[in-house]
């Protein structure tokens, strides 16, 4: 059961005991806390609204300061800041005043009564903190900034912060090189300069905003780039047909930045100009084919990267030359096949009926070889220069036209195909109505 502390000062040790029973019992020994103080920092300070904390080890405390009077070291009025001890490890000082300073101490209090106090070393400073510190990063910014090499490097980054913040660059943890870097500080924000950009100055910077302890921090990622030097060992592996393989190895330098691909261009010895063959190849081998016969043709590669092509390229030290293959004739052999053929009719005439003055036609079709003479009759007569009919043949295919007939050309009409191996002959009747 703890004893209640006094109005101001510390609590008082407790009272004695009171006095023997008639029974007297020995007297329970009076408990020694020793405390042994890890911590006991100051974590914010300001003036209100801005609260102030302290925090420190483990046990129950008063707490308590004095104002600086232009000694440093403690004096006899310490003031109790809590009346009643608490047993947080953490406490706010509210209403200070800006401009002053104090010392703070802490005192762990326990049934035994007091411990020797824990204090600060030094007197603390409280000064106005209207707005916390704040780095207002650019979007862009955010990302790694990509800067070719000699153009140069402007940034302006903005902070928030009162009063005004201190601002401080480091390189990887070094300071910055100012021979080379302006940086140029203002109440709002902070400019990063560069004339003149060289691949040493890729890193990341940062940034840090201070005041009084709160701070804000950021990382500028800075890459400066290059074009790449050329591929190595540029080789001419195998030409077959009309197609040819090549190997190379990555260039030495990258230009501080990764190989995107390759181009592969082909010159012929005739026109001698370059035509690009393959853009952005990721591998180091290509294939290149459809070249043409009796051609030779020379080979070069340049690498690219994010800045583009190299300054130079790579040329095979070989040439490939297309050379035609000769190759021989054979005709095919055809078997010899005997044609001749009598004639054959494949179709027959067929029977018509016709009208009076109304044009008709007769059709059969016949097949052999030598092609057959077609000889067309009527009731057993040869028809004969007879304006009235008109004979055809195309293709095999027989037919006789009879203008406008009369009763007199009905009958019986006699088709007849004649070559050195024999003849055929088909008939058909037609009636005039």
């Amino acid at each position: 059961e703890a004893t209640p502390a006094p109005a101001e000062g510390f609590p008082a040790p407790p009272a004695e005991p009171p006095a023997p029973a008639p029974e007297p019992k020995p007297e329970k020994p009076k408990e020694v806390w020793m405390l042994s103080w890890l911590v006991l920092g100051l974590l914010e300070y300001g003036r209100t609204p801005v609260p102030q904390s302290s925090s420190w080890g483990h046990g129950t405390a008063v707490f308590g300061l004095v104002q600086d009077s232009g000694w440093l070291k403690y004096g006899s009025d310490w003031k109790a800041v809590n009346q009643e001890p608490f047993l947080s490890t953490r406490y706010t000082i509210p209403n200070l005043s800006s401009g002053d300073k104090i010392h703070v101490r802490v005192v762990a209090v326990s049934a035994s009564g007091a411990s020797v106090p824990a204090a600060l070393e030094q007197p603390v400073l409280i000064r106005e903190i209207l707005q916390l510190p704040r780095i207002r990063m650019p979007r862009h910014l955010r990302e790694t900034y990509i800067r070719h090499v000699g153009d140069a490097v402007n940034i302006m980054i903005p902070f928030q912060g009162k009063p005004q913040p201190e601002v401080s660059w480091t390189k990887e943890g070094q300071p910055l090189d100012t021979n080379r870097i302006t940086i140029r500080n203002t109440a709002r924000d902070t400019i990063f300069y560069i004339r003149q950009a060289q691949r040493g100055d890729s890193g990341k910077y940062e940034l840090t905003v201070q005041i009084n302890g709160a701070e804000d921090k950021a990382t500028l990622d800075i890459q400066v780039v290059e074009p790449p030097g050329p591929p190595r060992n540029l080789k001419l592996v195998d030409v077959w047909g009309f197609n040819v393989a090549l190997e190379w190895t990555p260039p030495v330098d990258n230009g501080n930045s990764e190989i995107k691909g390759y181009r592969v261009q082909k010159s012929d010895k005739k026109s001698g100009k370059w035509f690009t063959v393959l853009e952005r190849c990721t591998r180091t081998s290509c294939t290149i084919s459809d070249l043409i016969i009796g051609n030779t043709y020379s080979f070069r590669v340049f690498s690219e990267n994010i800045c583009g092509l190299s300054d130079s390229a790579a040329v095979a030290s070989g040439v490939a030359c297309i050379e035609k293959t000769k190759t021989t004739y054979q005709p095919e052999k055809i078997p010899q096949r005997d044609m001749m053929e009598p004639p054959k009719f494949t179709q027959p005439l067929t029977d018509r009926t016709t009208t009076r003055g109304y044009s008709t036609h007769l059709f059969c079709s016949v097949r052999g070889f030598p092609q057959p003479k077609i000889i067309w009759l009527k009731n057993q007569m040869e028809i004969r220069e007879d304006p009235k009919y008109i004979a055809l043949i195309d293709q095999g295919v027989c037919s006789l036209e009879i203008r406008k007939p009369g009763p007199f050309d009905g009958g019986v009409y006699t088709c007849k195909a004649v070559n050195p191996l024999g003849e055929a002959s088909v008939d058909c009747k037609l009636d005039v109505k």
